[in-house]
């Protein structure tokens, strides 16, 4: 797999803490738990599944923490990335803690402190990393704090200006609402390509068809891929109906980063000059393959599950 020109990602680099238990939470005392560490970030987790998918060149912009700086970025190295982390000279890491009930669904709820990773400013941003870029994403979180959304209108004018296609992802509802989608939308009229998740399409669009809201996101972005779990994802260009990609057979564990992985995998598949229904069906498989394993990131030699 050869990809002509690099990806870069800017977005959220952050700590996860995930917390296995099953069953609901007992509250007022204590419910056991497996826990473990791990690296994170929505943003990371993209450019970590690109670069685990074949994509010679990925780079990432964030910003963390002097606290967690050296291992955030021999983590992102290991992975494949090419890292530029900004090191806030105030605020901590961002971190998530993560609740993943081991039930069959493994379903996640997040508690979300963004620290550092959200404080990226237009001050961070310069027009040499597009140098040899072929296409930006950005990170959905980036437009949830002031700071970062004008980081995001700068990256986004800048790769614009040369041409270089941009993509997003929302990444949550819930900061979704509070944004307003209004202006969500009026931010995404400059993108390439949208990726959100089944529940993020219906909220953006106000309709309860998934296929339904997928087509009217793509009158106002050219291509959008609505990530839908178990039900695969739905590839939508220029307003028409919807392309059903089927969704790969997994056993979950921790559904934390799929969608990351879904979105990794299918930007390293397009600058191999795949098409949307192809790049998409390898976005299915890794997000298959994420849903196996603990953490949001994908699995290297040595590693373990």
């Amino acid at each position: 797999m050869t990809a002509d020109g690099a990806l870069l990602v800017v977005g959220d680099v952050v700590t996860d803490v995930v917390a296995r238990h099953r069953g609901p939470l007992a509250a007022g005392t204590d419910t056991a738990a497996a826990i473990r560490t791990l690296p994170g970030g929505a943003g990371a987790n993209v450019a970590c599944w690109a670069a685990h998918a074949g994509c010679a060149d990925v780079r990432l912009l964030g910003r963390v923490g002097a606290d967690a700086a050296a291992w955030h970025e021999r983590e992102l190295v290991a992975a494949g990335v090419r890292p530029r982390l900004v090191v806030d000279p105030t605020a901590a890491t961002g971190t998530v803690i993560c609740l993943v009930d081991t039930g069959a669904a493994a379903e996640r709820t997040f508690l979300t402190d963004s620290g550092a990773s959200l404080r990226l400013e237009p001050a961070d941003w310069s027009d040499r990393l597009l140098d040899g870029v072929a296409r930006l994403h950005l990170s959905g979180y980036l437009l949830f704090t002031e700071p970062s959304r004008e980081l995001a209108r700068t990256a986004l004018a800048a790769a614009r200006a040369r041409g270089v296609p941009v993509s997003l992802d929302p990444a949550s509802a819930g900061f979704l609402v509070r944004l307003g989608v209004d202006r969500f939308l009026a931010f995404a009229e400059e993108l390439d390509v949208l990726l959100p998740s089944r529940d993020e399409a219906c909220l953006l669009t106000g309709l309860p068809d998934p296929a339904d809201a997928a087509a009217k996101l793509s009158r106002l972005v050219p291509l959008v891929v609505a990530k839908a779990g178990a039900d695969g994802a739905l590839v939508a260009r220029s307003g028409s109906a919807p392309v059903r990609v089927p969704a790969a057979p997994a056993v979950p564990r921790d559904t934390t980063g799929a969608g990351d992985a879904f979105t990794g995998a299918f930007l390293a598949a397009l600058l191999t000059g795949a098409t949307p229904e192809e790049a998409a069906a390898r976005g299915c498989r890794a997000g298959a393959a994420a849903v196996e394993r603990v953490g949001g990131r994908p699995r290297r030699a040595g590693s373990e599950g």
